[in-house]
């Protein structure tokens, strides 16, 4: 019997979260297999969060909060976006979900309608198309390759505004890219905005504070504050203070808004964790070192696997600006042959290879809408990845 019904038949599973899957299962069997699949933080989360966590437990606030969060919480997010991004937020305009990935979720069941589009330049994070196409819209896609840059130009988002474009999706710093757009990128995209006032601006931020030194972070908002009425501006805990797994995610937006995400919470999962919500108010209100300190780790891995992969023959590679992931092409080696006689068709055939071959977990371009690429993630140890540039090498040899 099939219990799926056409909408949910309609997407895929999370092919990042696949993938990890099978490198877990070989683990399980005995097997080496460094995962570089995931974007999860390798740090714990700071003593000084989970003691606050521990606090509210121990204090009772185990209760439901309201659909919009504590007050506690959402004043924490409005002194943030304050102090770090110099936006002027009010209370009312913060939506908390469990995870940044419930924000979007919220967002796209509250605003769209059948056939409304979404543009979404590529490579594009794995579950964006998927959570539009769940609820009625259409992707847009803009494919911007390496030799974009992996940014869109206003060119090319002029043309592919229609009147049915609802939304149109930036993510910087990129995943899977590292991409970062500068304040005059990103103006120049307002520029176009401003013309399409029935646009909606969905900038997801969750890596902001995950930069190198060359390209500085610049908020949407800042950047285009004619258009702030229609922008949703999305973060979160996970990747900054080393909670994936607290699920604990925000926005900010007009109260018009963000009163429609709220009103898809209270009818979802009532709302976020009241413990996820104290440890994150803590993790925004105190001491900033650990952010510091493990955004420096990242920037130096960032620079081992820059400089281990473009050392290998056939991948092309761009150092990235921020996040923690490098984005290889990988052109060179679609169409050889592997050892066994099977042909590498595509990339994601190449990262099955890696798998089952280089015992190395990565993911495929074609999940992030742009071929022939490999995603791999750094948020790992040094040792991790010298291991896995390694392997990679190997296996890449191996193809004829």
């Amino acid at each position: 019997m099939n219990f799926e019904s056409r909408r949910a038949g309609s997407i895929k599973s999370s092919p990042s979260m696949a993938v990890s899957l099978a490198a877990k299962a070989m683990r399980a069997k005995g097997e080496s297999v460094v995962d570089l699949s995931l974007g999860e933080p390798d740090f714990e989360t700071p003593d000084f969060i989970v003691e606050a966590a521990i606090a509210a437990m121990r204090g009772g606030k185990t209760r439901y909060t309201g659909p919009d969060g504590t007050e506690e919480l959402r004043a924490a997010i409005v002194a943030k976006f304050k102090r770090e991004n110099r936006l002027d937020y009010a209370m009312d305009e913060i939506s908390i979900g469990n995870g940044a990935k419930q924000i979007l979720f919220n967002a796209f069941l509250g605003t769209l309608e059948a056939g409304d589009e979404v543009i979404v330049p590529a490579p594009y994070w794995v579950s964006y198309t998927d959570i539009v196409i769940l609820h009625g819209g259409v992707p847009r896609i803009i494919a911007c390759g390496v030799e974009d840059d992996f940014k869109l130009t206003p060119e090319r988002l002029e043309h592919a505004i229609t009147p049915k474009t609802r939304w149109v999706l930036f993510n910087s710093p990129s995943n899977p890219t590292g991409a970062i757009y500068t304040s005059a990128e990103l103006a120049a995209l307002g520029e176009v905005l401003e013309r399409h006032p029935h646009v909606l601006v969905m900038s997801d931020e969750i890596y902001e504070h995950i930069v190198a030194d060359d390209v500085p972070f610049t908020s949407f908002a800042n950047a285009c504050p004619q258009v702030r009425e229609r922008t949703l501006i999305i973060n979160g805990v996970s990747k900054a203070y080393a909670m994936t797994g607290w699920r604990l995610g925000y926005a900010a937006g007009p109260k018009s808004l963000t009163r429609v995400l709220n009103k898809m919470q209270s009818q979802s999962t009532t709302c976020p964790s009241s413990i996820s919500q104290a440890a994150a108010a803590a993790a925004l209100n105190g001491p900033q070192n650990f952010v510091a300190e493990a955004v420096a780790e990242y920037k130096a891995r960032g620079e081992l696997v820059t400089r281990g992969f473009s050392a290998i023959p056939g991948l092309e590679v761009r150092a990235p600006d921020g996040a923690f992931y490098l984005f290889p092409k990988c052109a060179g080696y679609i169409g050889k042959t592997a050892p066994d006689g099977t042909v590498i068709e595509n990339d994601t055939a190449l990262a099955s290879f890696l798998l089952t071959a280089g015992k190395v977990a990565t993911v495929p371009g074609a999940a992030f809408g742009v071929e022939p690429y490999i995603r791999l993630s750094f948020a790992t140890s040094r040792e991790n990845l010298h291991i896995a540039i390694e392997r990679i090498g190997e296996a890449l040899a191996k193809l004829r």
